[in-house]
């Protein structure tokens, strides 16, 4: 409810207020610290607002960052599981050259024996042309007994046999070799399919490394600008932070020789509400919820810059409910409330003095007490409350 920053306005205005109050050379240096108030709290503000643009920012470099390291493991994985099915393919390949190499050297050894088969069997019909193939009953004319019919036959059986031994193994080897043919071409294509599937494999290797490769890089670069980022905005931050404090210092430095200066009451300022302003001057913080450092809170008054010393009026006719000193209101510091009737009461807090006593009986207008900045403030000002049954509400619909 009463944070520095805020309160350093209302202090601002009150150096100003007493500047035109108390001498006419006094109003420019006190104008001139607002000025440079003013200035450094913008910038200020600028940098806080460039604060949340890098915090948000960084939030999301640290999400990217997250899916990179993700992306970074999952291709990890997908090289080794690359060089597991390139294993396996080279295995597969050095399987079917092994295999083509066998049945090259089985189709050399067909192709002699179909070679010398075919020698043979042409051997055969050589001598078959040239001397004619006896036939059966030349046989057994030219046979001498039953014995040597016997062994005549015989002996043409064997010619026939031999003839058709030939005959068929020529043509088993020629089947055998067109068989071989078939797996060699069969083994060629698994070759083949073997090379293009490595390939493949190897390409998609290549290509998992190089993408490792860049989100690697870039899961650098974000680290790398996250942390300038954050160094750079923490610096700046520090410096304006300096650069307020030194001219809050000056003010308050200001405004603690002006304090003991008498002040008059002022004139009544009438709100349009029914109710009195309490004091004159600048609304420097409102009601109801507001940002300060980034954080929200509720403010549950108004905050009224003035100089520390200047009277308080009663905002409306009244009983004192309450003048509760610093030492037992907390942040209010001094703290007095009036009961209006009908639900309605007005509070004062941060007073330097009070000028009622509980249970009295006041009119609108008349001076309660003096402002000033006990309890929880950086400089003086009147909080200001309204309140209907015991509720805070919005003083400025009242005023």
């Amino acid at each position: 409810m009463f944070k520095p920053r805020l309160v350093m306005a209302a202090l601002v205005a009150a150096a100003t207020v007493l500047g035109v109050l108390l001498a006419g050379s006094a109003l420019a240096p006190a104008q001139d610290l607002e000025s440079k108030l003013d200035a450094a709290e913008s910038k200020l503000a600028k940098a806080h607002e460039r604060n949340g643009v890098l915090t948000t920012t960084i939030a999301r470099d640290g999400e990217r960052i997250d899916r990179l390291t993700v992306e970074v493991a999952t291709l990890r994985k997908r090289q080794a599981a690359v060089r597991v099915r390139l294993d396996a393919k080279q295995a597969e390949l050095d399987e079917a050259v092994a295999q083509l190499d066998t049945a090259k050297r089985r189709l050399a050894v067909m192709r002699a024996h179909l070679k010398r088969a075919l020698v043979s069997l042409r051997e055969r019909l050589v001598a078959i042309y040239e001397t004619g193939t006896p036939d059966l009953l030349s046989v057994i004319v030219g046979a001498n007994g039953y014995d040597d019919l016997v062994n005549r036959t015989e002996y043409l059986n064997r010619i026939h046999g031999m003839d058709e031994a030939i005959v068929g193994r020529v043509r088993e080897l020629r089947d055998q070799v067109k068989r071989t043919v078939a797996r060699l071409r069969t083994a060629k294509n698994r070759i083949e399919a073997a090379r293009d599937a490595i390939a493949a494999e190897e390409q998609a290797l290549a290509t998992a490394r190089a993408a490792v490769q860049q989100r690697q890089a870039a899961l650098m670069a974000a680290r790398g600008a996250r942390v300038a980022a954050l160094r750079r905005i923490r610096a700046h931050e520090e410096e304006l932070d300096g650069s307020v404090a030194k001219i809050q210092a000056q003010i308050a430095s200001r405004l603690a020789g002006y304090g003991s200066a008498p002040l008059p009451a002022g004139p009544i300022r009438g709100g349009s509400g029914g109710l009195i302003w309490p004091v004159n001057g600048p609304v420097v913080s409102g009601f109801g919820s507001r940002t300060i450092g980034g954080s929200y809170e509720y403010h549950p008054g108004i905050d009224i810059a003035v100089p520390s010393g200047t009277p308080i009026r009663a905002a409306a006719t009244g009983t004192v409910i309450f003048t509760e000193p610093e030492s037992s209101s907390g942040g209010y510091g001094n703290f007095t409330c009036i009961d209006h009737g009908g639900g309605l009461s007005t509070c004062y807090a941060h007073q330097q003095s009070f000028a009622v006593s509980s249970g009295q009986s006041v009119s609108q207008g008349q001076v309660i007490g003096y402002s000033d900045c006990t309890g929880y403030c950086l400089g003086p000002h009147l909080h200001f409350e309204v309140r209907i049954n015991g509720a805070v509400t919005d003083p400025m619909a009242y005023l």
